[in-house]
């Protein structure tokens, strides 16, 4: 019975390799992003001379979306990775590596998700305003309360963090 039980936990323990090709389809996310970004950037260039202010920051912000969203991303594949798969020991002492690789634990993961939401959010928010006056009021009631949503839940969450001790979950 102790053999059975120890291949089940090998076997429970070997299970953590299927998250690999999730982490690599977010790579692959990270390209259909990349795209999104030049098609951005070539719309905001072949329009600058005719947009106006408000179509520029709305352009520009689609951009600074985008880049938080890889930026995410990355946190969430390398932090992932390392966290439930396997440790990255061939690129502890490589002089790129990020000084947060390895130092992000599930909680924090967790806050750095909820962060970026708000943020994501936030930017949303903004390019909508900038063109409030194509928008429902309906519509912009919905992306406010959205935001609110995350913003309550993020500090819910540190919050409910902090007073557990912050313990790294």
């Amino acid at each position: 019975m102790k053999k059975l039980e120890t291949r089940f936990e090998h076997l429970l323990f070997s299970s953590r390799w299927l998250m690999a090709p999730v982490y690599f389809g977010l790579v692959l996310a990270m390209l259909a992003l990349l795209v999104k970004f030049g098609k951005e950037i070539v719309s905001l260039f072949s329009n600058l001379m005719t947009a106006s202010s408000g179509t520029l920051i709305t352009g520009v912000l689609s951009l600074v979306d985008v880049a938080l969203i890889m930026n995410l991303l990355i946190i969430i594949m390398l932090s992932g990775y390392e966290n439930f798969v396997s440790k990255m020991e061939d690129l502890h002492e490589h002089e790129d590596r990020p000084d947060w690789m390895g130092k992000i634990g599930f909680a924090d993961l967790k806050i750095k998700l909820i962060g970026s939401m708000v943020a994501i959010s936030g930017i949303e928010l903004l390019k909508a305003f900038m063109i409030v006056d194509n928008l429902e009021d309906r519509h912009l009631k919905w992306m406010l309360c959205i935001h609110v949503t995350f913003l309550v839940s993020g500090i819910a969450y540190a919050l409910m963090d902090r007073l557990s001790g912050g313990e790294k979950h």
